[in-house]
């Protein structure tokens, strides 16, 4: 793969793709963006692999949601969230707003449910395929 393939004209979110709220949180966040802005990549596909080496993220410690801005910038945990929340419409949008509390403190949640997001919501035994219709939205 190659990272070049990568579409400027979106922000690309990386997710843990055998984790089921994980996965859940994309299907959200592909309801609920209605400028289809993002595109989507498993942390544990090669090009999710490939993207963050390319940021510079040890891809052995990260187990986290990534928003990655070709070019720009990155964004990880709960301010990763919060970017993508920036984009939704209505009430969603506001999630945004709590992206002013303190970050160790909305991290520290963020990783507390990350540590227990397996046990809580389970996993699959390997990534979602993504269905004919939103094929276009996963890279």
């Amino acid at each position: 793969m190659d990272i070049s393939i990568l579409p400027l004209d979106k922000k690309i979110v990386l997710f843990d793709g055998i984790c089921n709220l994980c996965n859940s949180s994309i299907q959200f966040i592909i309801k609920h963006n209605k400028k289809d802005s993002f595109r989507f990549v498993a942390l544990q596909s090669e090009l999710g692999q490939e993207i963050l080496q390319h940021i510079g993220i040890d891809t052995s410690t990260i187990d986290s949601i990534v928003l990655y801005e070709p070019g720009k910038a990155y964004y990880l945990k709960a301010e990763a969230a919060f970017k993508i929340a920036e984009e939704f419409d209505g009430m969603y949008r506001m999630l945004g707003l709590f992206s002013s509390f303190p970050k160790f403190f909305i991290n520290y949640i963020y990783d507390y449910i990350a540590k227990n997001r397996y046990t809580w919501y389970g996993k699959k035994e390997s990534c979602i395929l993504p269905t004919a219709e939103l094929k276009n939205k996963f890279l």
